[in-house]
């Protein structure tokens, strides 16, 4: 693992020419976007793009033939949003191990417009053992975590709210969000009523979106248009499908697992960091994922928001981007996480940017905390 560690960079992020409602463009139209706009900030050129690492709908060979390239190597890993966040652990031996020279992670998905989806029956076990007794939407999952969270350490809906409020404050300060407005503990607690204990502001966007990372090698980085992002460490885990089999509903084991994991590979302890993204598709998710990762005692991730640790002008700033709460949330999300920790990392956030960033955190789940991807990435070797 330590052989790994610095070998491999970030040299390209960005995302599809637009992101919201865009019944005008196809998943795959925002995927292609993504990639050539990615590419374009590496200062690489398409046909230099030998592998191809995507998930969802459209395999990686659909996306190397819609470029026009023959990639040497392909993934097509899926295992929720979290996704991309493992595809660029798999990108690092990939090419360290030079079964590819340029790498792209890509994502694109009509989430709200639908264009391009393909329905599909649910015969998974969720779909099959959870589905029936009500179970069906991620806010009735993700609900059954949240509220056994505030049974066991005491945690309340105005410590939730505090979590959207936070994340909103960094989109005030980024164009490309959705929502831009501040907001108040009040407004999210009288938001619209989704599945208790959520409201409509606990919950992510619904939007249309691509975003794309680009990865070569660290020797081959310094011909690149822009500064380098070493990827320092990556961890994957996965616990479990159904929410049903978690040890326990309050703690991510998958977290835990995938953060030690790059942790180790790193060399890096919670101290190190100057920046975190988290995947937030609910208010609860950010908290819980500090807790399943070390940053705090179980019960105790809330106070990272109610505090103003996390705000702008905070000492550990979280979710720089909006977040999925306010920024932008196409289904899958952990793609745009490593976007803004490479655009952090390099300086180029104008009024969000972070005072001497050098040290980032990029953790997603998948599913209701069933998998989990962690990457820690440096401006530095």
């Amino acid at each position: 693992m330590k052989e790994l560690r610095n070998s491999v960079c970030i040299v390209g992020v960005d995302e599809s020419d637009e992101l919201g409602t865009l019944p005008h463009k196809s998943m795959l139209t925002l995927h292609l976007e993504a990639v050539r706009n990615a590419v374009r900030d590496a200062g690489l050129k398409i046909s230099d793009v030998d592998g191809i690492f995507t998930a969802g709908q459209h395999s990686p060979a659909t996306i190397g033939e819609a470029l026009g390239i023959t990639p040497r190597y392909v993934d097509g890993t899926t295992v929720g949003g979290c996704s991309f966040i493992i595809m660029v652990g798999h990108a690092l031996v990939a090419l360290h191990h030079g079964l590819c020279d340029v790498a792209v992670v890509c994502h694109g998905e009509s989430g709200r417009s639908g264009v391009g989806v393909t329905p599909r029956r649910d015969t998974a076990l969720p779909g099959q053992y959870e589905a029936p007794f009500g179970f069906g939407g991620a806010s009735t999952l993700f609900g059954m975590i949240t509220t056994r969270h505030m049974h066991e350490h005491g945690t309340t809906l105005e410590q939730w709210a505090q979590v959207a409020v936070s994340t909103r404050q960094w989109a005030a300060l980024n164009p490309k969000a959705k929502n831009r407005e501040p907001i108040t503990i009040a407004d999210v607690l009288n938001s619209r009523p989704v599945c208790y204990p959520f409201n409509l502001l606990n919950i992510c966007l619904v939007t249309d979106a691509g975003g794309a990372v680009v990865l070569t090698r660290a020797d081959r980085a310094k011909d690149c248009a822009k500064k380098p992002v070493y990827v320092r460490g990556a961890g994957e885990a996965t616990e479990h499908v159904m929410l049903t089999q978690m040890k326990s509903l309050t703690f991510s084991e998958a977290t835990r697992m995938s953060g030690a994991k790059a942790f180790t590979m790193a060399g890096v302890t919670h101290k190190d960091f100057n920046h975190l993204m988290f995947y937030d598709a609910f208010t609860s998710g950010p908290p819980i994922m500090l807790e399943s990762l070390g940053f705090c005692k179980p019960g105790e991730g809330v106070h990272f928001f109610d505090d103003g640790k996390s705000t702008p002008g905070g000492s550990l700033p979280i979710n720089t981007n909006g977040g999925g709460l306010s920024y932008t949330h196409s289904g899958m999300y952990g793609i745009f996480p490593i976007i803004e920790a490479a655009r952090q990392l390099r300086g180029e956030c104008g009024p969000r940017q972070v005072p001497n960033c050098k040290v980032s955190l990029v953790n997603g789940m998948g599913g209701m905390l069933s998998a989990a991807g962690t990457l820690v990435l440096s401006s530095e070797k």
